[in-house]
């Protein structure tokens, strides 16, 4: 790969990016083959970012038709109802994004990918999930953890005002600058399961009250048979009787989990807050970059954003090794 050199016009169209991260993370990026499985406000801001910057080729996985309630963030899916005719939200997006960048091979691949067999996901790099349930992500986690080559893992999520993105990038070396020159970094990341399975009384002091949260929702929706974001207030008490049951069980005080932040994601649904998902879109954007190009300390492992306190915080959720 690193001998393949980049061609003129591609010199000349990521001029500015080459100069910021430089020839060899661009190269890498141009041979960077990711899929995405789940298009909403916060993988489309992904994938054109990633578009943007030049990528291989994005393969687009989401085979539902378009619903009103996808139109309040995905800016991909075209204003014009009369072209929808039968088309999935997948087809529809491909067509936007080229549009962003002919020099990006985008295609859409129909099927659930939580069905799909560990071979498929060979010949991807990276591999961005979203709108699955918790089990989904981590039999495709462990899917991608057994491939012969590294393939990075990743799921965003946004409900409403708030949003959530997991990594794993298995054990990973990367470059990162220093005052006195060029330094090796390793970090080994766990699954998305060896992560939650970290019991709670093992992690740090303030740990984002979202991680929390989202765990209490993620088995509610499991145990309700529900798809992310089928979710009301009047789920609520249900909501709050699983809270103490998990407080309890892991010896945490519930005030870690407010009930007013359970209201607001309950609420929210399935609906995306655009500037919310253009955030999340930002950090994963630069995320996968650091993870192709190999440069720059990548983030571990969890990434949170609330507009109620406006901060962006990195949690790193990580089971204590056994002694």
């Amino acid at each position: 790969m690193d001998g393949e050199e980049l061609t003129a016009q591609e010199t000349a169209l990521y001029d500015r990016q080459i100069r910021v991260w430089g020839v060899d993370a661009q190269k890498r990026l141009s041979k960077a083959h990711i899929l995405v499985s789940g298009l909403n406000g916060t993988t489309v801001e992904f994938c054109k970012n990633i578009v943007l910057a030049g990528v291989g080729s994005l393969t687009l996985m989401d085979d539902n038709l378009v619903r009103q309630e996808d139109l309040n963030a995905n800016f991909l899916i075209p204003p014009d109802e009369s072209i929808y005719s039968g088309k999935t939200i997948a087809e529809l997006c491909c067509n936007s994004l080229r549009d962003f960048n002919p020099m990006v091979r985008v295609s859409a691949e129909k099927g659930d990918l939580s069905n799909f067999a560990g071979e498929f996901f060979e010949k991807f790099d990276v591999v961005v999930i979203s709108r699955v349930s918790l089990e989904a992500k981590k039999s495709i986690n462990e899917k991608c953890r057994k491939r012969s080559k590294r393939t990075a893992f990743y799921t965003i999520e946004c409900r409403d005002s708030c949003g959530e993105i997991f990594v794993d990038l298995q054990n990973y070396t990367y470059a990162q600058k220093k005052p006195d020159g060029t330094a090796e970094g390793q970090v080994n990341y766990p699954s998305l399961e060896e992560a939650i399975l970290t019991p709670w009384r093992d992690l740090p002091r303030k740990v984002s009250k979202l991680y929390f949260a989202m765990r209490v929702l993620e088995k509610f929706e499991l145990s309700e048979g529900r798809n992310p974001g089928e979710t009301s207030i009047s789920d609520l008490p249900v909501i709050l009787k699983l809270r103490k049951g998990m407080c309890d069980a892991q010896l945490l005080n519930e005030s870690h989990v407010p009930t007013g932040l359970l209201e607001r994601l309950l609420a929210a649904g399935r609906k995306e807050h655009p500037s919310v998902c253009a955030i999340l879109g930002g950090i994963l954007g630069q995320e996968v970059i650091k993870g192709i190009s190999g440069k720059g300390a990548p983030l571990k492992n969890f990434f949170y954003f609330d507009t109620a306190d406006g901060k962006g915080v990195i949690e790193d959720i990580t089971k204590p090794s056994e002694s």
